[in-house]
């Protein structure tokens, strides 16, 4: 007999968008906390640049709005925009309370809880040093703050390697003709047992879905769940053709997912060639500053003009103690392979990096189903636009958790939904688990290969056929037989690759983060790529009205 617990509000996932919700509940409400490892594999630990905020007196809203519409290439929600660049300095303040231990600046007090005595930086699409950081490992500092203050909740309960299946709906007491989210099946992967959450909502925080191409800079938890999950239970996604690449990811046969960050870039580090020639200057007037997806770009053209396995990041001109101090993680980790980065280049690859759309939300995170609520990478805001700009991601988790949180205060539900137990009473064990195997290893490499940093129609056409036969085999294999960690995450990374697909077919113009050779103008009017699942055809929209 499968577990059954209830909540009022179920948050599934464990990274900064999941922990910020959950700490700005009322400690009346009883939440659960899944994740799908252990609480540190998210993305959140290994962030390392920092989080862009109107921090700096000499900074204004208006500049940080411009910088991020410049990056997302026209297709930014000004709205959005504005929405989340005004409650930057609010939520930086909440986290500055919360007690993360940002870098300050020189002399600034020990104690000092103040916004002016913290240390900015500079990253690539920003015209001004407003990046708040913890030194090189910002994401970590975040994570362990945030997780320790919920872990002395009491009304916080934390459920480790918890993999959501889907979402449970039901009609709506008020309007039967309408579906509510009032809970999710999920499997315990350390018993393969499945237990049913009841909720009176349920918020999405699972991440983005950069596992879905064969090198990413993302942990293994990067696939793509919460999108798969909500487009099943009903609800729009879009603008999933942005898949952002960074640029510089360690190149080292034993490096696995090791980003370099671009604040190495924002402090003056050169991308060159193996001859030590620059190269960015002739890309952008901002060269090695400019945005990721021309960055990404370059060196992409670069790499295949030249028959290059990698391209360097070179800092050894700063001072040795300059580097240390500022980059303390990246120098060891580096120092590990051997790689000295005061003295030698470090070799850099573009990697999957950051998926920029997502669940379709407005700006208190609801998504089109009653009682789901979407937050983080998951979500499709309308922030990043064709392009996300630098440290923009983190930011946005804070802002829209903390607004989903308001907005879930403010709409109470007074009990929960009945949902029914889960099912398995007619499929079998599997025999035939390497078919799995082979099936994420071949999805992984058509999507890099084929839907990567520079398409073509006729690649696209291939990857699209692909899919197909993949969701059939698939399919039928989640259909007879008992579902495992793997299959799930196959059986989602194989809908966001559809998604993403038919997303990037629909572009027929080349616009930030999507680039391709058949269309390679940007058309003048900017629309979003905008998903249904009732026809699964593109909204009303047309991509090719001047």
């Amino acid at each position: 007999m499968s577990l059954h617990y209830s909540y009022d509000v179920l948050i599934i996932g464990s990274g900064a968008a999941g922990l910020t919700a959950a700490l700005n509940l009322p400690a009346s409400y009883s939440i659960a906390i899944l994740s799908k490892g252990s609480l540190h594999a998210g993305s959140t630990y290994w962030a390392q640049g920092g989080v862009a905020a109107v921090l700096d007196e000499g900074d204004t809203v208006e500049s940080h709005i411009q910088d991020t519409l410049v990056a997302g290439a026209g297709l930014c929600d000004e709205d959005a925009v504005r929405f989340t660049v005004e409650n930057s300095r609010a939520a930086i303040q909440w986290l500055i309370d919360q007690g993360v231990p940002f870098t300050k600046n020189d002399g600034a007090p020990l104690d000092s809880r103040s916004i002016l005595d913290f240390h900015l930086t500079q990253e690539g699409g920003h015209s001004q040093r407003r990046i708040i950081h913890a030194a090189d490992a910002t994401g970590a500092a975040i994570f362990t703050t945030l997780l320790t203050n919920a872990k002395q909740q009491a009304n916080i309960d934390f459920f480790e390697h918890q993999v959501a299946i889907d979402l449970i709906t039901q009609p709506c007491s008020v309007n039967p003709s309408a579906k509510r989210c009032v809970g999710a099946y999920v499997l315990d992967a350390s018993n393969n047992q499945v237990a049913t959450y009841a909720a009176k909502q349920v918020i999405l925080a699972t991440g983005g879905a950069a596992k879905v191409y064969l090198y990413t800079s993302n942990p293994d938890s990067a696939t793509g769940d919460g999108i798969a999950m909500a487009w099943r239970a009903g609800c729009r996604v879009g603008n999933l053709e942005f898949n952002q690449f960074h640029p510089t990811c360690l190149y080292h046969p034993h490096a696995k997912n090791f980003l370099i960050s671009e604040a190495l870039r924002g402090e003056g580090a050169y991308l060159k060639l193996p001859s030590g020639e620059r190269f960015m200057p002739q890309y952008h007037p901002k060269a090695e500053l400019a945005p990721r997806d021309i960055v990404a770009r370059a060196i992409d053209h670069e790499m295949k003009k030249r028959g290059l396995d990698s391209v360097y990041l070179d800092i050894s001109h700063q001072p040795a103690d300059f580097i240390k101090a500022h980059f303390p993680t990246i120098y060891q980790r580096c120092l590990d392979f051997d790689i000295d980065i005061t003295k030698q280049p470090i070799p850099v690859v573009p990697a999957a990096h950051y998926t920029c759309g997502g669940v379709w939300v407005n700006q208190h995170g609801q998504t089109d189903l009653a009682g789901l609520y979407a937050i983080g990478e998951t979500s499709f805001t309308g922030l990043h636009g064709a392009n996300r700009m630098a440290s923009n991601s983190l930011l946005e988790c804070f802002v829209y958790a903390r607004s989903a949180a308001q907005h879930i205060i403010q709409h109470p539900v007074a009990t929960p939904y009945p949902i029914p137990a889960w099912d398995a009473s007619q499929v079998t064990d599997s025999d035939e688990d390497i078919i799995i195997a082979h099936n994420w290893d071949e999805l992984r490499r058509f999507m890099w290969n084929y839907i990567g940093i520079v398409r073509t129609d006729k690649r696209i056409l291939r990857a699209q056929h692909r899919i197909k036969l993949l969701q059939s085999e698939i399919q039928d294999f989640y259909s007879n037989y008992k579902v495992s960690k793997d299959l799930l995450e196959l059986r989602n990374l194989a809908i966001v690759a559809e998604l993403i697909i038919n997303c990037a077919l629909a572009r027929k113009e080349s616009r930030g983060l999507h680039y391709t050779l058949d269309y390679p103008d940007t058309l003048a009017k900017a629309i979003p790529t905008l998903l249904t699942p009732d026809n699964y055809k593109l909204s009303d929209h047309s991509l090719n009205d001047e």
